[in-house]
């Protein structure tokens, strides 16, 4: 491991507790976070060269602490609100306190800190870029590449979110109803950083690679963090058994290549024996809840040696499942794709028919995508190819549009 990419590591691991420290014992979100980010952009210029402290957390935590002071000082002069927090704790005081010095200083605030960027007055995608930059500990310029904004949009939504917090009194401290209630939106927003990773929703790239890593990176850290929760140990689950398939997705030159076309020998079989392990040992524990029914399909496709080897009335019984427990138009699309390989194609049609009467689905590229598929099985290859230019003319996905394209002209 070359020294830059160890210390991008550890600067991942301990941007959440020095975050978390700062907004613990100052309550300015804000403040704090930039702070913070200062912090660990001084320390990705300097540890390459002048070597990791000996208590990079301490190290971490004394810069950002300066920071934060200058950063108060800035505003009182700017807003003469000096009084407020810097002139009632003085500087040395500050400094000491932040020290954090002392190897048995490591109290951990990652989780209180992924609850707070998970604040019900944010939107789903301002949590979401607030959760990269405050926890994962990735700077603006990496969120807006990730998601193909300008980094000055991408900066405006940060800030704005930031702005939602101290507004909304924000803490660090949670009563446990609303801990229990802001954990599925914690997982959720993992879930969607995931998801965007393993397949962008637009651009020339099939997948973003940091999303899915700093997602699963996250999920491992929550999970360390609950570890009785089944569901969030079903939400890593599922990402190891579907992140296994990545090196297989795409063919030589960046095309997309579907599941049942791919070469399983590339599979990741550590992440996928890591994943069966986890979901196996998880099922049993309790309630069953989406996120572990969608590992267990997940695992049972992973399990089977050739696309033909695959178990498809249990994912079928798993999808039925699913729909029970976490009823969406996806996941009835999904169903339909099993309902097909177990009672025929035309049995999966008429699902979609039903589909694509809600309003959620009825325009969505996979909608049609499905149902070129499942007419391809069928035989009626004209119907499918101009389903197939159609979906291709409604996804913004660059890889998808190129795929979709090429299996209508296969057809003719």
């Amino acid at each position: 491991m070359s020294g830059s990419t160890e210390v991008e590591g550890l600067l991942r691991t301990y941007a959440p507790q020095v975050l978390g420290a700062l907004v613990r014992r100052y309550g300015t979100f804000d403040l704090c976070e930039d702070a913070a980010q200062e912090a660990l952009i001084a320390a990705a210029q300097q540890w390459p060269t002048d070597g990791v402290p000996d208590n990079p957390r301490g190290w971490l935590v004394t810069v950002a602490t300066r920071r934060f002071v200058d950063l108060v000082r800035s505003e009182a002069a700017r807003r003469r609100r000096e009084d407020a927090v810097a002139l009632a704790t003085p500087d040395s005081e500050l400094l000491a306190r932040a020290a954090d010095e002392a190897p048995g200083s490591d109290r951990d605030d990652s989780l209180s800190l992924l609850f707070l960027c998970c604040h019900p007055e944010l939107s789903p995608p301002s949590r979401i870029a607030l959760t990269l930059r405050a926890v994962g500990g990735l700077t603006t310029a990496q969120i807006a590449a990730a998601f193909l904004v300008p980094e000055s949009t991408m900066a405006q939504r940060i800030s704005r979110a930031k702005q939602t917090i101290r507004a909304a009194g924000g803490s660090l401290a949670l009563p446990g109803e609303e801990r229990t209630a802001r954990l599925a939106e914690v997982r959720h927003v993992l879930y969607l950083i995931f998801n965007e990773g393993y397949t962008a929703s637009a651009g020339e790239a099939l997948t973003a690679p940091e999303l899915s890593t700093e997602a699963i990176r996250l999920a491992r850290l929550l999970h360390r963090l609950l570890p009785e929760d089944t569901e969030t140990a079903g939400l890593l689950a599922l990402m190891l058994l579907t992140d296994a398939r990545r090196p297989a997705r795409t063919g030589p030159h960046g095309e997309l290549v579907p599941l049942a076309e791919q070469d399983r020998g590339r599979w990741d079989g550590r992440l996928v024996a890591e994943g069966v392990e986890l979901i196996s040992r998880t099922l049993p524990r309790g309630q069953v809840g989406p996120y572990q029914l969608q590992a267990a399909i997940a695992a049972v496709h992973d399990e089977a040696e050739t696309a033909g080897d695959t178990d498809w009335p249990q994912i079928l019984a798993l999808y039925e499942l699913l729909e029970r427990t976490g009823p969406n138009p996806m996941v009835t699309l999904n169903r339909a794709v099993a309902v097909a390989m177990v009672e025929g194609p035309a049995a999966g049609l008429a699902l979609l028919d039903e589909l694509a009467r809600d309003k959620r689905l009825a325009r969505h590229h996979r909608l049609l995508a499905t149902r070129a598929h499942l007419l391809e099985l069928l035989g009626e290859k004209e119907t499918a190819a101009e389903a197939y230019r159609e979906a291709a003319r409604r996804t913004t996905s660059a890889p998808e549009r190129r795929h979709l394209t090429e299996r209508a002209r296969r057809l003719g």
